[in-house]
Order: C-alpha cells, then structure tokens, then sequence
C-alpha cells in the first residue's frame, strides 16, 4: 500500500471535519435515555458511561454526534461486532440520540496510566507525532487534553488503554471485518506505527482528563 504524506493525511482530516459525524434533527432527551440506558447499556458501559471492564469504551462525557454515529453504524453492519450488531437494532433514531445526550451529560472519570514507565514515549506521540513515519500528532484532531471536538472528532482522554490498543490495532489490520477498520485515515496512520508505538499512545490517552 502506498502511503500519504503526514501533510496530506492532516489535510484529509481538516476536510472531513463539517461533516466527519451526522447529527440527528430531533431534540434528544436524556432522561429518556437512562430508561434505555439501564436496560440495555449499563452491564458492559457502566450506569453512568464509566465502563468497568476495560475491554468495554467508556461513554460518559462522549460527544453525542459521535454516538450517535456509531450505533447507527452497528446497525446498519458498517461497523462490526456482533454484540454491538445486536444491541444496535432494535434502537430508532430517536433512542439512539437520547442514549447518546444521557451518556454526554455524564462525567468521565480520571483513570489514570496503567503503565507509567509508557506515559513519556506516548506523550511525544500524542502530541508531537512520529514524523519520521509521516504519523500525525494525534492531539491534531483529539485535543491536547483528549477533549476531541464535538460533532467531529470523538473525546479520547481517560478512555481504556486496551480498549484504545484493541481500536487501534483494528484501523491497522485493514480487515473489513474488523470492529474498526472503516477509516481510511486512521488505517493509515495505525498502518505507520509499531506495537510499542500503540501501547504507549493508549497508556498516555488513559492518564489525560
């Protein structure tokens, strides 16, 4: 596979920004969607989107665009997990986003690193990239505190360092079956990057808040 410049690559992403996630017209309710939430989210994501399990995203704190596009996602099979398939469609539009306005309400817990011996190799890639491999700092579109941009590009910062590796490890196996192999950006940039590369990244984006 030929590969972009890093320049291109940011281009890319400045370009998907207006329009990276589809926004639902309906006014959400996020009491509505705890009822939704209770019931079908709370066992693998936590009542209050702090996910337990670190195989499981937390939500809490997500920006609700980005939620939205990733159960519609799962329900129409572009994304896959099998699990996620199956909790996605029976939701409409409407739950999707009242599930996506409670969990965005809610309050990110600080995690801190699991392995600290990682945090400086993670912090100069997140923020300042691997130029000599053409990989873009990722604080480019995540935010330098993981904070992301609502309605373009997710909140990161104190999210599972293995649910980040597995995410990360997908973009990279360009498997169209895997759970996250449908950004070309992002298989791009994965692409470019060795395992202790990834591992630090996800470490560092566990400890931001």
């Amino acid at each position: 596979m030929r590969r972009a410049p890093v320049a291109a690559i940011i281009a890319t992403l400045l370009m998907m920004a207006p329009t990276a996630f589809a926004a639902g017209s309906t006014k959400a309710d996020p009491a509505k969607g705890k009822i939704l939430v209770d019931q079908v989210c709370a066992a693998c994501h936590g009542v209050d989107g702090n996910s337990a399990a670190s195989a499981n995203p937390s939500l809490a704190g997500q920006h609700p665009e980005y939620i939205v596009k990733q159960l519609t996602e799962f329900k129409a099979g572009k994304r896959k997990n099998p699990v996620m398939m199956g909790m996605a469609a029976p939701l409409s539009p409407e739950d999707m986003q009242n599930i996506a306005a409670y969990f965005s309400t809610q309050q990110a817990k600080d995690r801190g690193a699991s392995d600290k011996a990682l945090i400086e190799a993670g912090k100069k890639i997140y923020r300042g990239g691997v130029m000599a491999k053409g990989v873009p700092a990722c604080m480019a579109c995540h935010g330098p505190s993981g904070a992301g941009i609502p309605g373009q590009y997710p909140r990161m910062g104190g999210q599972h360092s293995a649910y980040v590796l597995t995410q990360l490890n997908a973009f990279r196996s360009e498997d169209p079956n895997a759970s996250r192999a449908n950004n070309q950006v992002m298989q791009d940039i994965a692409s470019r990057m060795s395992d202790n590369e990834i591992k630090a990244v996800a470490e560092y984006i566990q400890a931001l808040h």
